[in-house]
């Protein structure tokens, strides 16, 4: 199960990450304009986190095992109609089928997970699946500029294609194949539909703040319809009989908490290797690879965080050691945020970017353990979309507001060189200006980090008071459909 799992997180992992090297090659090869260019990004992204939680329903009624294997054909099958993309436009309608199949995967990768493992080992198995991102994500760029320099840009796509097939034939053998679930069959297609319209556009307004400030139309609309439709979408899950998202889910507060620190953890740290590698090509004018390299130490530290998820689980806990994660990435963002300026060493960056990537190492597969764990099977798929959705949310924002923040003292006429890396040659004068915004990005995201810190903290507390409630004095916890869990339904 672990190796089925692993291998897919790795081809999703490498095909988001390699593009975005390979990107300047296909925009070249089609002619395309900045739009196109855009989206040929952003249609993944927006595409695998509206249809997350569609999946996560669809994963539960229906079976895990065909879901995931349908997810790895459609994944593999839309990575080698890519390479043939006659135009453009073609490039973005594939990538949004490419991430469908992405979402179907990732939607029940930690969902097969806690269903295939006990609990005393499943901290170990998630530390095992987070850390197989994170080895992608190390050699994703440097493959996909070698593919590309090599091979042409179709390769960047058309190398999915064997280890596609691979996963698909050892995940058909390997994974294990359910009864059909008779209980809650039914879509909630208004419930869906809000999803999709009121997610997607603040994901698509949030998207647009960095080319173009948060008081563009564009931004402020999308922020008005997800906050309109929020209500609306509240009332009609409420109101249905098989919800999209089970809104009575956010009665338990501890659940509440880990998804808001999740979401806050998120938006804290995951602009930090963006902006650590444009520090170094803007300000100290290093080439792309040189950059890249700088930021290393991040990923290799969160690989090596995950990979002791399980031992520091069975030590300390899993909610201890998610808190104990969002201290240590705090940690490390008040470092970047004292010691960034024009002459600064490399050493300290270097200590900065470690720290936010162990943090991460641990926050991730722990929140992502006491979140799942005591879940009933026939949740786990909905929940984990939840989860998912929320921490891809974060990544949206995270970038938004960092790429919004860090050129804001410039002039407008410079930001265009601080993102081309070219600012400390064409006009050195600015470098202040954009340390200035470094700082207070940095700033701005070490103090959502504490806001991670105080939630992961609340749910700790709040959980050690349920547990200390004696046994007889308190209510069965409620299942997440709404129903008293019965013993059955607990996991030991």
């Amino acid at each position: 199960m672990l190796s089925v799992v692993g291998l897919a997180s790795i081809l999703i992992a490498l095909g988001s990450s390699s593009l975005n090297v390979a990107l300047p090659e296909v925009v070249r090869h089609f002619d395309a304009g900045a739009a196109a260019a855009s989206w040929m990004l952003l249609s993944f992204m927006l595409a695998n986190t509206v249809l997350m939680v569609v999946f996560g329903r669809l994963a539960d009624m229906f079976g895990r095992r065909a879901m995931y294997l349908w997810g790895l054909a459609t994944y593999t099958g839309a990575s080698l109609l890519l390479g043939f993309a006659p135009g453009e436009w073609y490039v973005v309608a594939l990538r949004v089928l490419q991430a469908a199949g992405g979402a179907m995967l990732l939607t029940n990768s930690a969902a097969l997970l806690t269903d295939a493992f006990p609990r005393r080992h499943l901290g170990r198995g998630m530390g095992i699946y987070i850390a197989s991102f994170s080895v992608a994500q190390l050699v994703g760029p440097t493959l996909g500029g070698f593919l590309t320099h090599r091979f042409g840009w179709q390769w960047v796509f058309w190398y999915n294609v064997p280890l596609g097939v691979l996963c698909l034939v050892w995940g058909a053998i390997t994974l294990r194949r359910t009864a059909s679930r008779t209980g809650e069959r039914g879509i909630d297609v208004p419930g869906n539909l809000l999803v999709l319209v009121s997610l997607g556009g603040l994901l698509f307004g949030l998207s647009q703040a960095a080319d173009f400030g948060w008081t563009d139309p564009v931004v402020v609309g999308g922020v008005v319809l997800f906050v309109l439709l929020m209500p609306v979408f509240v009332v009609v899950e409420r109101r249905s009989a098989h919800p999209v998202v089970d809104v009575r889910l956010f009665a338990d507060r501890v659940f509440a908490l880990d998804l808001l620190a999740t979401l806050l953890s998120t938006v804290g740290r995951m602009a930090v290797v963006l902006l650590v590698a444009l520090f170094y090509q803007a300000v100290h004018g290093e080439n792309p690879v040189a950059a890249g390299l700088k930021v290393l130490p991040l990923s290799v530290a969160m690989m090596i965080a995950s990979m002791s998820a399980g031992p520091l689980h069975a030590w300390l806990g899993a909610r201890v050691v998610g808190l104990l994660g969002n201290v240590v990435g705090t940690a490390g963002l008040v470092v970047l945020l004292a010691c960034l300026s024009p002459d600064v060493g490399y050493a300290p960056v270097c200590a900065g970017t470690v720290l936010v990537g162990a943090g991460a190492g641990m926050f991730l597969p722990a929140t992502a353990t006491a979140i799942l764990d005591q879940l009933p099977s026939h949740r786990i798929g909905i929940v984990n979309a939840m989860r998912l959705m929320v921490q891809n949310t974060g990544v949206v924002v995270s970038t938004a507001l960092a790429l919004s923040l860090v050129t804001g003292p410039l002039p407008a006429a410079l930001r265009p060189a601080v993102f081309a890396g070219t600012l400390s040659r064409v006009a050195p004068e600015g470098i202040g200006a954009l340390i200035t915004g470094y700082r207070i990005t940095f700033g701005v995201l070490a103090t959502v980090s504490v806001l991670a810190v105080l939630a992961s903290l609340g749910g700790l507390r709040r959980r050690a008071r349920q547990a200390a409630v004696p046994a007889g004095e308190e209510p069965a916890p409620a299942a997440p459909g709404g129903a008293p869990a019965s013993p059955g339904e607990r996991r030991s």
